[in-house]
């Protein structure tokens, strides 16, 4: 089985590559996705990566809060977009209450 991790704070011009040989360690490595503006097309500094579900802990052990590019990499497992929105809906909820 694989897991989905997130991996946040990339300096903007990590290429997927880059982000292939930061993980080489863990592999196999099924997919990577690194996220653009839709308009400029530029990097938003994040994207995911999925490994397998063993070497996905590892890595989040090893390589978080890590220096990659001057920059510390905040690596954890992936939510669903339906979790992070259900998430602030609550938020939300109990704001609007307050």
């Amino acid at each position: 089985m694989s897991q989905k991790l997130y991996i946040g704070n990339l300096p903007y011009r990590t290429t997927e590559n880059d982000v292939r040989q930061l993980f080489n360690k863990y592999e196999p490595i099924h997919s990577v996705v690194l996220i653009s503006d839709r308009e400029t097309g530029r990097s938003r500094g994040f994207g995911f990566i999925e490994l397998d579900e063993d070497c996905a802990d590892a890595a989040i052990s090893e390589l978080g809060d890590t220096i990659f590019g001057g920059r510390n990499l905040r690596i954890s497992k992936a939510r669903d977009r339906d979790e992070g929105m259900r998430a602030g809906a609550t938020r939300m909820q109990a704001y609007n209450r307050s």
